[in-house]
């Protein structure tokens, strides 16, 4: 079962597990028009690969790409996408090759329940 994590509790997460990095799963469009989590203005390593591409077409090589990121799987890995469904799909993909992952549940701009996302969280973007 991958753990959920609102965007809300990312700063005490990673006081907790300082091994941690954030992998945003979103796609080239939505970073340039949305924007870009700065994690590493909280002290959180971020990484961005697509897990799949405009127009919903999966990313095939996903894992393979994100193994030759060389992350060690003694990290936390705090998987983020837009509103948390693929990067769910992303943390169980990696959670089946042995990392330790968790979904960013509300993802980069919310889902449009209570949680509100990292950017309406006043978390630091690009």
């Amino acid at each position: 079962m991958i753990k959920q994590i609102p965007s809300k509790e990312i700063k005490n997460y990673i006081k907790d597990n300082p091994k941690s990095i954030l992998l945003d799963v979103r796609t080239k469009e939505e970073w340039d028009q949305i924007g870009k989590p700065d994690g590493e203005k909280i002290g959180l390593k971020t990484y961005f690969l697509s897990s799949q591409y405009e127009g919903g077409i999966i990313n095939e090589n996903f894992v393979e790409e994100f193994k030759n990121l060389k992350i060690n799987q003694d990290y936390q890995i705090l998987i983020m996408c837009g509103s948390g469904n693929r990067s769910q799909r992303a943390a169980e993909l990696l959670t089946k090759e042995g990392y330790n992952c968790s979904n960013v549940s509300d993802g980069f701009r919310g889902n449009g329940e209570e949680k509100i996302g990292w950017k309406n969280n006043q978390l630091p973007i690009k």
